[in-house]
């Protein structure tokens, strides 16, 4: 399941990835917050933390107005793995080398486009393992 959770500066391009994922028939999770009225992000993240940790399957998708605050949120929880990612390429890496379960987007300086890209990397691709399951261990 794909978990989405926004402060109020995400929440103009969480509602354009919620519309994506409707037309492509994904079903989601939305934990808010559900409109532009100012809101702190930590309340969110730990919203949107303890619904990814629910099932190991899920991914959660965070924005922020610069993605910093969701992720700095996000990885106060030792199982939760968030990457701040402005690519496909960073995407891709985020679960590629470090099996991230967050994707964490910046919110004010992400266009719709280049989220769903980033989106679309990091939901297809897999964890390599290996020296990079030693890595994660560590953590």
């Amino acid at each position: 399941m794909i978990i989405l959770a926004c402060d109020h500066a995400g929440f103009p391009l969480k509602e354009q990835i919620k519309a994506f994922f409707n037309s492509e028939n994904i079903t989601t999770i939305d934990v808010g917050t559900y409109s532009s009225e100012p809101v702190d992000y930590p309340d969110y993240a730990k919203a949107g933390c303890e619904r990814v940790l629910e099932n190991k399957q899920n991914i959660g998708i965070f924005i922020c107005g610069t993605g910093i605050g969701m992720s700095i949120a996000s990885n106060r929880n030792p199982n939760i793995r968030a990457a701040l990612c402005s690519s496909t390429e960073v995407a891709s890496f985020a679960r590629k080398h470090n099996d991230a379960n967050v994707l964490i987007l910046a919110g004010r300086y992400m266009n719709k486009n280049k989220a769903i890209k980033a989106i679309k990397a990091f939901l297809t691709t897999d964890f390599e393992k290996g020296r990079h399951a030693i890595r994660i261990k560590k953590l």
